[in-house]
């Protein structure tokens, strides 16, 4: 039998991410990762094996990071968790541990369509060999439906898409693609770019059956319409891979996610939860979150990894920041939304900036951005912002995430010490989110 200080179960963002952690705190202990896979998708980068990447051997998580970092590894399968001997059991061997972690992860979300064993229906699966398989399959499609429209859904889509011999059509059952992450003008600009770039957008409508003999043919769809199909890709989401902790008998949340406290921990004093498999609380009010993103995961792991042999942090809940990009158009989002705050109960104040992202906006490079931040009129605090622009709208975005998690005011905000450059970013006199906070401290006061 195997022995280690601390045991991971799971090698991807959060099950890494965690070893990590645990090896700069306890520099003295034992760690052994244990997972499935011989090697790791970066689990962003997936949608780009179907097009910039070409191949999943160019979105790998190199395992040279944990012989820098002291990591021993177990190529095997956890099978169960004896508890009480804290021992875990895997199909090579039985490992002893002190502290154990669970990283499991999610599997995709497959709804009951009927059709969807059909051959030609795929999934979005974290494996190598299956990924493969589909990039394969792929080389002689021509008519590909990606059932979601959420990041996975749009950017896949549009990956498939650059291949220019297919036709890829998105279906998404609400009312716009990403609607679930932006307010709606957002979502129309980013489907008037889809369409540009010639992904058809089919929303407001369900899939009712995926059609064939045997093979997919096409996808029916709940308003009567047909879309000829050869390949049919579901990207609706994920569910939480809990298997483990369940036949374990630890205590599963309100989201089907193992249930654990600030700390990480779950109703086991030596075992943590992090990533994809563990509940989330929202940072605004501190209800179950559905969130699962790896930079959700990998801050849940820095927690964990951090508090395995005493508490040095906790978790204030899942702000939710994120991005996505289709050629050089990109949005972005921390926080809430203008719409969910308001189905939250908030008296909101929303504003909006635009203009160049650098000065003069002939400068090389200037692309027009957007900016909304979101405060609560009674504190002016702000509750979220979302970006749209180019690339530059992923590290604006996290520059707003730090002021939400801080809850910062309109007040604040409209004296942030800023830097700026020509070259770099927007003018100081029209930089996006310090104009958005003056412009909302004069619409909270015209309402007092």
């Amino acid at each position: 039998m195997k022995q280690a200080d601390i045991v991971v179960v799971g090698g991807s963002a959060a099950g890494l991410t965690a070893a990590i952690t645990a090896r700069r705190h306890y520099p003295n202990k034992t760690i052994l990762i244990v997972r499935q896979e011989e090697q790791v998708l970066i689990p962003c980068g997936i949608p780009y094996i179907f097009g910039t990447l070409e191949g999943p051997q160019k979105n790998l998580i190199p395992d040279a990071v944990l012989e820098k970092n002291d990591i021993d590894l177990l190529i095997a399968e956890a099978t169960d968790i004896d508890r009480e001997k804290k021992v875990l059991h895997t199909t090579e061997d039985q490992v002893g541990y002190e502290r154990l972690v669970l990283a499991t992860g999610s599997r995709p979300a497959m709804p009951p369509i009927p059709g969807f064993d059909l051959q030609g229906v795929f999934a979005v699966v974290k494996d190598v060999e299956y990924l493969s398989a589909l990039d394969e399959w792929l080389e002689t499609a021509k008519d590909v439906v990606v059932i979601g429209g959420g990041f996975i859904g749009i950017e896949l889509g549009d990956e498939i898409n650059k291949a220019g011999d297919k036709q890829v059509s998105i279906v998404e059952m609400l009312s716009h693609c990403l609607a679930l992450a932006y307010d709606e003008e957002f979502c129309c600009e980013m489907e008037k770019v889809l369409e540009s770039r010639g992904v058809k957008i089919c929303t407001a409508t369900k899939v009712k059956q995926i059609g064939g003999s045997g093979r997919v043919e096409k996808v029916v769809l709940s308003d009567g319409n047909e879309i000829k199909a050869d390949t049919v890709i579901m990207g609706v989401g994920a569910v939480a891979n809990v298997d483990l902790a369940k036949s374990a008998g630890l205590s599963i949340g309100l989201t089907g996610s193992i249930r654990v406290d600030r700390t990480m921990k779950t109703s086991d004093d030596n075992i943590y939860a992090c990533g994809d498999c563990a509940e989330k609380i929202s940072f605004f009010g501190g209800r179950p979150s559905p969130l699962k993103l790896a930079s959700i995961a990998t801050l849940e792991a820095r927690i964990a990894g951090a508090n395995l042999f005493g508490i040095r942090r906790e978790n204030v809940g899942t702000v939710g920041v994120w991005s996505t990009a289709v050629g050089d158009f990109a949005l972005a989002t921390a926080g809430l939304t203008e719409a969910m705050a308001e189905e939250r109960g908030y008296d909101a104040v929303a504003v909006t900036i635009a203009g160049p992202n650098r000065h003069p906006g002939l400068m090389p490079g200037a692309a027009n951005t957007q900016v909304k931040l979101v405060f609560e009129r009674n504190s002016g605090v702000v509750l979220g912002g979302q970006v749209m622009g180019d690339a530059t709208a992923g590290e604006i975005i996290n520059a707003i995430s730090a002021c939400v998690q801080n809850r910062m005011t309109a007040e604040e905000i409209a004296m942030f010490q800023i830097g700026t450059h020509p070259a770099l970013t927007a003018s100081p006199i029209a930089y996006h989110i310090v104009n958005a906070a003056e412009v909302a401290i004069g619409k909270m006061r015209k309402r007092c």
